[in-house]
């Protein structure tokens, strides 16, 4: 197995530098970041996407904006902008408010040096993300530890849904990184990979990952999920989540939900890896609180792929004057949900789950 690496790092003049995903799996492009509005930007653009990776994004969007502000000599309004562009970056993601939050903080409570403090507490961002996705691993490789031994060693089919690997995190990834130990520990593990129209994740991101790092896997269309469950060819369903909340509702790319309730209906173990910095538990109904994010129609009318020229390309796949409509997540409530895994262990799907494991959130 290769090592794992990282979707973003620091440059020895500290600027920032981030994978550009939309050129993935065909090409492997960097983007240097070196002011907020690069940050900005990348989130936007989706140059990077997943959850904890926003966060980091935006944590490090945060410390060149101080940087800028201190070496232009500009006054505090250009940071609360700042703050406030990259708070409307992307709006279902909790992650990046959680990180904005945390760089205000670390902030506020400086000693008075802002440059040190900023790119210290972006820093610890990231290495926390990494420590929480690897202790992610540590405990969903027990739930497939579970289905290998009645399984007497046989293959495990795991299904997921969208990227929930490193390339949505900084290292490991949540749902990755209980199958990358399971891989390290001999285990046989196969993946199905949905394609997760419309951006196509799956196909393009983690079927990256799954072929970088020796997984077995298969790439497969959306909807032919619920067909491998019945009969009996899926094992357990892993995903992962932008925002849960305080009942256990998960926000998730479209199409999860749908995956919910095909394992539902097979008795099919459905679980969501999580790291807690995607908590809310300011809000309790998934459906009538999470903000669901609806991104250029575009992205639905085209598809974008290596053609025979070589050249990457996006290409239009309905009638001109077609409309679409592009919701990037739905929610799935918690009755769905078998068990929720973090970095503190696995719980129910309720409240008293996850304060159980974080009492810090009564």
């Amino acid at each position: 197995m290769n090592t794992p690496f990282r979707t973003i790092w620091t440059t020895e003049d500290r600027y920032v530098e981030v994978i550009d995903q939309r050129q993935l799996p065909h090409e492997f492009v960097t983007v240097r970041l070196e002011t907020y509005e690069d940050a900005e930007e990348a989130i936007k653009e989706m140059i990077v996407r997943g959850a904890p990776l926003i966060g980091a994004t935006a944590a490090y969007g945060i410390y060149l904006a101080v940087r800028e502000m201190v070496e232009e000599q500009l006054n505090g309004s250009f940071l609360d902008q700042a703050f406030s562009d990259l708070r409307a970056s992307r709006p279902t993601a909790v992650n990046l408010f959680w990180a904005l939050d945390k760089m205000r903080d670390a902030l506020d409570n400086s000693s008075g040096d802002f440059i040190e403090t900023a790119w210290n507490a972006a820093a610890a961002i990231v290495e926390e993300d990494v420590e929480t996705c690897r202790m992610i691993g540590v405990h969903g490789l027990t739930l497939i530890e579970e289905i290998a031994q009645r399984k007497k060693g046989d293959v495990v089919n795991i299904l997921t849904h969208c990227n929930a690997g490193m390339l949505g995190c900084v290292e490991w990834g949540t749902v990755t990184s209980p199958i990358y130990q399971a891989q390290q520990k001999g285990i046989k593990v196969h993946v199905w990979v949905d394609e997760t129209r419309p951006r196509n994740q799956g196909s393009n991101l983690t079927a990256y990952e799954l072929t970088r790092h020796n997984v077995p896997h298969t790439l497969i269309v959306d909807n032919a999920g619920g067909h491998l469950m019945q009969h009996g060819m899926v094992d357990m369903v892993i995903v992962g989540t932008d925002r849960t909340t305080r009942q256990g509702d998960v926000a998730n790319k479209i199409g999860t939900y749908l995956k919910a309730l095909a394992a539902n209906d097979n008795n099919i173990p459905f679980y969501v890896a999580l790291p807690s910095t995607t908590l809310d538990m300011s809000i309790n109904n998934g459906l009538t609180e999470i903000p669901i994010e609806e991104r250029n129609q575009d992205e639905v009318r085209y598809m974008i792929g290596k053609g025979k020229n070589g050249k990457i390309q996006p290409v239009l796949i309905c009638p001109e004057t077609t409309p679409a409509s592009n919701f990037g997540f739905d929610v799935t409530p918690a009755r769905l949900v078998t068990k929720i895994i973090t970095e503190r262990g696995i719980c129910g799907a309720s409240e008293a789950g996850l304060l159980n494991l974080f009492p810090e959130f009564k």
